[in-house]
């Protein structure tokens, strides 16, 4: 079996996460919480959704990880979205935002805007979300993406101004962060399947991957690529063993049980791109 660095330290935070169940504070939509929860007890991790502002901070302090969506907000939940954010920045406690429908609905973006104050340990998006957080425009349908995943990389990297690692999800997932040394590095994650958006809460069920990899990761960087690894890997075996959206939502969280650490080392397709020189740092 050969495996490349940056493989080997993704497997090797497998075999981390279910050594240590990282409990995730989810503050997630309504249309994906029972969704994200079965993902994460199917990967290795558990879930809390607790999305009211009285407890929001309060565990935000306490988790393994947090993750903000701002799928379905309210005046109430933003309130939480806040108070769980600045809990964890302050505790230390790695964070994820997803900023879900952002560029095409104006309190939302505004609320993401607000957020970035405590700068979130990762951004995981689609193409749109990401170019439009970053402020560069984007073209939102909804919550699905108008971009290609390529084109949000400058925004990407301009967002890490504002946060450890940052991804942008498409056929291919391209991510930007630093390794341990400090260097920017942009990965290239291949793999998963079309059938993934036939589903609802596949995206925002990532996000809150992302968060239980970020409690046991060396860096955000290979948190963040761990988390979208094991889903492109789990995603294609579900494929072979799906006829439909419906099988394939089954066959999926088993496959994020049954992947392990080998099954890893054997299927990713991870690969380093070159960034734009200019304007980043």
């Amino acid at each position: 079996m050969t495996t490349t660095p940056i493989v080997d330290e993704i497997a090797t935070t497998l075999d981390a996460l279910r050594a240590k169940t990282p409990l995730v504070h989810s503050l997630t939509n309504i249309v994906s919480a029972n969704f994200l929860t079965n993902v994460l007890l199917a990967a290795g991790a558990s879930n809390a959704h607790i999305d009211n502002p009285h407890e929001a901070g309060d565990f935000a302090r306490i988790a393994g990880g947090v993750l903000v969506n701002l799928g379905t907000p309210s005046d109430e939940t933003a309130v939480a979205f806040t108070r769980a954010a600045e809990a964890a920045h302050e505790a230390g406690t790695p964070w994820v935002l997803d900023p879900v429908g952002v560029g095409g609905l104006a309190w939302r973006t505004s609320l993401a805007a607000d957020l970035l104050q405590y700068r979130p340990t990762a951004i995981r998006g689609n193409a749109s979300e990401i170019i439009a957080l970053a402020g560069l425009g984007g073209d939102t349908r909804g919550v699905d993406s108008a971009d290609e995943s390529a084109a949000a990389v400058p925004a990407a990297l301009a967002l890490l101004d504002r946060a450890e690692a940052v991804s942008a999800s498409g056929p291919v997932d391209h991510l930007v962060g630093r390794d341990r040394e400090g260097v920017l590095v942009g990965l290239r994650i291949a793999g998963g399947s079309a059938m993934l958006p036939r589903v609802t809460s596949t995206g925002c069920s990532l996000g809150g991957l992302v968060a239980a990899y970020l409690a046991v990761a060396s860096t955000p960087l290979i948190g963040l690529a761990a988390a979208h690894t094991h889903v492109a890997v789990a995603a294609e075996i579900a494929e072979a063993n799906s006829s439909g959206p419906g099988s394939f939502a089954v066959a999926y969280l088993d496959a994020l049980y049954t992947v392990d650490a080998d099954t890893l080392r054997e299927r990713a397709r991870v690969e380093p791109f070159a960034l734009p020189t200019k304007d980043t740092k």
